[in-house]
């Protein structure tokens, strides 16, 4: 008996179909978690977006999360959570592309295609069509599941603008060390401290430094050393767009001294000079892409957790 038109539709219905009206936000927002030329990522779709993970030797996991509500079009007809492994530089550099500067390119993208390909084409012109299919994988399982808990009754975190941020974790390089962040509340301070062949510290004074230190919440001393590479990944790509807008980076010491580090990322089209901006000065967060850093803490005698 042969199955009539519409159940061989539905069985070869792509998981999603989406359409996107700013290929460079993508960008920005994928480049942001790119620490090193070849890398792994995994795909997770879903009815409320998509989240793209990668990770490294399970001491620093990255997310990007684009929420439905970022996508001129989103048709998702997939069962549970679909997955599909990727490499994420192949990727950029496809998305890249479809990038014209000062332009807003619309792009389609749909998975899976005949042989699990991810599809992507342009779909903003009828004179010409660029057209690409990126092979995908069978996911390798993400190895670490981190449980991100809050480290008391108060949470420990503060907001600093991203390029002050940036700028720390550059200046305290030194080859192979550990860099200790230390907060205190008495008076609110953030310390960051690097160690090499030499010392260097740089502090961030709540109510000294509010253009820089914009938020900070703690209840008690604490400190907690982070291996320096896995920390300047944080950073190392944040896109010049946030630099330019100003934005700030929240970053968050939940339970055992887990590292939470947030950017957000405009995804809004270049045209859209009036789009809605709050007192923070931060877009409608229908046009944001979220970006979360985890990062396990070093454990040594130098560690304060009290």
């Amino acid at each position: 008996m042969n199955a009539s038109p519409s159940e061989s539709e539905a069985e070869e219905a792509p998981d999603l179909v989406c359409q996107l009206d700013n290929v460079q936000g993508m960008v920005d927002a994928f480049t942001t978690v790119r620490w090193k030329r070849h890398q792994d990522a995994v795909v997770e779709l879903s009815e409320h977006g998509v989240v793209l993970i990668v990770e490294e030797t399970g001491c620093l996991q990255a997310k990007v999360y684009l929420q439905r509500e970022l996508f001129v079009r989103y048709e998702f007809k997939g069962h549970g959570r679909p997955r599909f492994g990727v490499s994420l530089g192949l990727f950029v550099d496809c998305l890249n592309t479809f990038s014209v500067p000062g332009k807003s390119s619309v792009i389609e993208i749909q998975y899976p295609g005949p042989d699990m390909q991810l599809l992507v084409k342009s779909v903003d012109s009828l004179e010409s069509c660029i057209y690409a299919e990126i092979r995908t994988r069978i996911p390798d399982t993400v190895s670490w599941d981190y449980n991100f808990e809050p480290a008391g009754s108060t949470p420990i975190s503060f907001t600093v603008k991203s390029a002050a941020l940036k700028e720390a974790i550059d200046d305290l390089e030194w080859p192979g060390s550990s860099i200790q962040i230390s907060l205190q509340p008495n008076p609110p301070t953030v310390t960051f401290r690097g160690e090499g062949h030499g010392d260097l510290q740089i502090d961030f004074t709540y109510y000294v430094n509010t253009d820089l230190l914009v938020a900070f919440q703690c209840d008690r001393q604490v400190a907690y050393r982070y291996k320096y590479k896995f920390l300047r990944a944080t950073t190392s790509n944040i896109p010049s767009t946030v630099i330019k807008d100003n934005r700030g980076s929240k970053l968050t010491i939940g339970r055992g001294g887990l590292l939470k580090v947030q950017h957000l990322v405009s995804v809004a089209r270049p045209t859209t000079s009036h789009a809605r901006i709050d007192s923070a000065g931060y877009q409608q967060p229908s046009r944001i892409a979220y970006i979360e850093f985890f990062v396990k803490p070093e454990e040594d005698e130098a560690t304060i957790h009290d």
